[in-house]
């Protein structure tokens, strides 16, 4: 189903985009203004932190293109896309590129996962 396959090369791209552009290239140094806020570090080390969680979100758009284990990684991007959004919104709303509104967005975008694996899923059966 050439949708399936569009979703899910959207959803690596955008894993894709916001590590390795946004967070290991440095093109959206808010970034590591929020890892810095949220963690209590410096810039050395919010710096290093910043790059490191970038080449796990590149890993994360790796995983999503192989397939393996998709139920796993769908369940895994969901909780922690929740997870950090709950971070920002509660620690650094300011920093966030639409304030507080990045939370539906998020929700939005973990509703789009769950769709692509659970949903279009069920259709191939």
């Amino acid at each position: 189903m050439i949708y399936k396959k569009l979703c899910i090369y959207l959803i690596a791209l955008i894993w894709l985009v916001n590590g390795l552009f946004c967070k290991i290239l440095g093109y959206v140094p808010r970034h590591q203004e929020i890892v810095k806020e949220i963690l209590c570090l410096d810039n050395p080390s919010a710096y290093i932190i910043t790059k490191l969680i970038g080449f796990l979100e590149v890993l994360m758009a790796i995983w999503i293109i192989s397939r393996i284990k998709s139920k796993i990684n769908a369940i895994a991007q969901i909780i922690i896309i929740l997870i950090m959004n709950i971070l920002e919104f509660t620690l650094v709303p300011d920093l966030l590129l639409w304030g507080k509104w990045n939370s539906v967005f998020a929700l939005l975008f973990c509703l789009f996962i769950y769709f692509n694996e659970f949903i279009l899923n069920k259709e191939k059966c």
